[in-house]
């Protein structure tokens, strides 16, 4: 038996769920009776209330931005482009500036939409840079239906559907910066992964910045919307489906994982804090990217590329 195999595959006798680690904490009881007090003199009885409406209603929000995956707004010519090329959900306008420099990317993008029956308004470039939410839209923001979030299941599902690949799948714990979500997500499409999870709570989304450095990625990769990253890996490892977290102090090296060809999830951590202690626990392998050199550890996008195409060439036997 390999080093690496643990002693039991998954759904034989015990679940994963008894190595330890514990379940996560309750959530702490609303916060909303301990800010409550008397209305202050001179203010109104109503005050109250109606400040207490404002914050469920904020509260609702905040849940419903957390169950959804975004992807409404898509900006940049490659990330636009490969919207509608791939025409996997509705597109409803496409904004282009006028007065830009002759570009076949633009020209080719206003081809996409106005074969796929999708409204194109010019605007001017100043009128673009108010609807942009990045800093340079490369003179173009496309509309769109949110991404639907695929089932975690599905998700191991769907890998070994008809192309009979192997599950790839990359999760993200509690990756917050924008790019970085869109660079991994990027380098995951371009490896040759088959799925990307993301936490509902304390992680990045789909915004724009995200599909902007993503360039077309989150149009091709189904993405899995799960409540927390510790449950999803036990969900996993029942599935068959073998967890590698990346740490710097794994006793493993990503070059040499003999798990590449399995059924894989690759773990990603934090920028700073890198992996959470309970995911670390529940992670089957911690492997790590030898490094030379005096710095210790690489950006999070870097090492997902680095570890994504380690496991891509072992699978293509020239690991």
């Amino acid at each position: 038996m390999s080093p690496e195999r643990r002693p039991r595959r998954p759904g034989a006798g015990a679940p994963r769920g008894a190595r330890g680690g514990g379940s996560a904490s309750p959530r702490p009881a609303a916060r909303a009776g301990a800010v409550r007090g008397r209305p202050a003199p001179g203010t109104h009885a109503g005050t109250g209330r109606a400040g207490e409406a404002a914050e469920h209603a904020a509260s609702r929000r905040r849940r419903r931005d957390e169950d959804e995956l975004g992807g409404e707004q898509v900006e940049g010519r490659q990330a636009v482009r490969e919207l509608l090329r791939a025409r996997t959900r509705a597109v409803s306008e496409v904004l282009v500036a006028d007065g830009r420099e002759p570009s076949p990317a633009i020209d080719e993008i206003v081809s996409l939409a106005r074969a796929s029956g999708t409204p194109v308004r010019h605007v001017s470039g100043q009128q673009l840079a108010a609807r942009s939410t990045t800093e340079v839209p490369q003179g173009v923001v496309a509309f769109a239906e949110p991404l639907a979030p695929t089932d975690l299941a599905e998700l191991v599902v769907r890998a070994g559907g008809p192309s009979g690949r192997q599950p790839l799948l990359v999760v993200f714990d509690g990756v917050t910066d924008p790019h970085n979500l869109g660079s991994a997500l990027r380098s995951a499409v371009s490896a040759g992964a088959t799925g990307a999870v993301l936490a509902k709570h304390r992680s990045a989304h789909v915004t724009a910045t995200v599909a902007k450095a993503a360039a077309g990625a989150i149009e091709h990769l189904p993405i899995a919307l799960v409540p927390g990253v510790g449950a999803a890996l036990e969900q996993l490892g029942r599935a068959g489906v073998w967890t590698v977290g990346l740490d710097e102090r794994g006793d493993r090296v990503v070059d040499e994982l003999e798990l590449a060809t399995e059924p894989l999830a690759l773990v990603l951590g934090a920028e700073g804090r890198g992996l959470a202690t309970l995911t670390r626990k529940r992670c089957d392998v911690l492997a790590r990217i030898p490094l030379e050199g005096p710095l210790s550890s690489l950006n999070v996008s870097a090492a997902a590329a680095v570890a994504l195409f380690a496991i891509a060439r072992r699978r293509a036997g020239r690991g």
